[in-house]
């Protein structure tokens, strides 16, 4: 595990729920503190806690803090207040379905309780909310210790955005093989693409790597091409915020080219991701919602203009990578080869009481 173990994305303590505001890094270190699910909506939005499975684990919370004045209600009068809360919360972010999971999931339990009124059901919300969040630490893990046989002493590995700690509330999943095989002495180079526009690999992975003293190397997302040319690259592992049930992968904009890249040189292309990530009530990749995002995100790096006033702009925050061009998904139940339709529905039906609402993709 890394080094820097008191840094950590989300905190959730005495009923209060504290973020480190990822926008802000790698130069400012700032944990903001969240008094309201407006506030919890527009962090989530605007990224300052991001990652699939923390943006799941910061929307349980949030859920709870949009609860906490409607303790008082009676049992119907809560679970209204509920669902609508969390349908708000579930706007924020579209694609990553970890969110969708987690408040539906709450939003079951609750439902399924015996609990009377508004206070017993929060009690009930409250512990499922740190249930996710624990499990999610585990899973993490989980998924390191299934993708630690990939890397072999000397590997070189390419990863793309921020899958790692920051992203998750600890170990990361494609930087949680990374971690493991770091603390078991294993020699490895892994290379960060910048992840345009928002610079996520530059900013964050790059940054928790080194804080790890892992060997890390950043390079802009068009030399990736070059690095795989001089056999630098052994293999690729990338996070993902959406699995469909054919193994279709939705993930940070620019996946998909590596994964292109990576078919081309013949490197192995893996994914890693937890339980939660996996949706089996989205046939394929063509019914993943994709978020379109401000153009400002292209036009500018921070606040300094990049791009012609009035330049007409596309900004699609995810692409959509083929099962056909993925070597394996390594999760927390192990890693999950072809044919994927079949594989992940073993592994992961028993999963589907608490599916996704995948209303908002059809």
């Amino acid at each position: 595990m890394a080094e820097d173990k008191g840094v950590v994305s989300i905190q959730w303590k005495d009923e209060s729920l504290t973020i480190l505001d990822q926008t802000r890094l790698p130069n400012h270190l700032i944990m903001e503190k969240q008094s309201t699910v407006e506030q919890v909506w527009e962090s989530i939005k605007s990224l300052k806690v991001r990652g699939a499975p923390a943006i799941g684990v910061a929307g349980a919370y949030g859920l709870l803090i949009g609860l906490r004045e409607y303790k008082n209600l009676g049992r119907d009068d809560f679970l209204d207040v509920m669902k609508k809360t969390a349908d708000y919360l579930d706007t924020a972010r579209p694609t990553a379905v970890n969110l969708n999971w987690a408040l539906r999931r709450m939003l079951v339990k609750a439902q399924r309780s015996s609990a009377e009124n508004g206070k017993q059901l929060y009690e009930v919300a409250r512990a499922e909310a740190e249930a996710i969040h624990r499990e999610d630490i585990q899973l993490c893990k989980a998924i390191g210790e299934h993708g630690l046989f990939l890397i072999k002493e000397g590997s070189g590995i390419l990863t793309h955005c921020n899958a790692g700690r920051l992203a998750t509330s600890e170990y990361g999943t494609a930087t949680s093989p990374m971690y493991l095989a770091h603390e078991r002495g294993i020699s490895f180079r892994v290379y960060s693409d910048e992840s345009r526009p928002l610079l996520q690999g530059a900013r964050l992975t790059a940054w928790e790597l080194m804080q790890a003293g892992i060997d890390v190397t950043t390079i802009t997302d068009n030399m990736a091409a070059f690095v795989m040319s001089q056999g630098l690259v052994d293999l690729v592992i990338v996070g993902t915020d959406r699995v469909a049930a054919n193994g279709d992968v939705a993930n940070k904009i620019g996946t998909l080219g590596v994964a292109i890249l990576a078919d081309y040189y013949h490197i192995p292309f893996y994914v890693a991701c937890p339980s939660s990530t996996v949706d089996l009530s989205t046939p394929d990749g063509d019914g993943i919602i994709i978020e379109e995002r401000a153009d400002t995100e292209v036009t500018c790096i921070g606040t300094h203009r990049i791009a012609p006033e009035g330049i007409k702009v596309m900004n699609p925050a995810f692409d959509v990578t083929p099962h056909t061009l993925v070597a394996g998904i390594i999760t927390d139940r192990g890693m999950i080869y072809p044919p994927y339709d079949k594989a992940l529905r073993e592994r992961f039906g028993d999963a589907e009481s608490f599916s996704h609402d995948n209303k908002k993709n059809k």
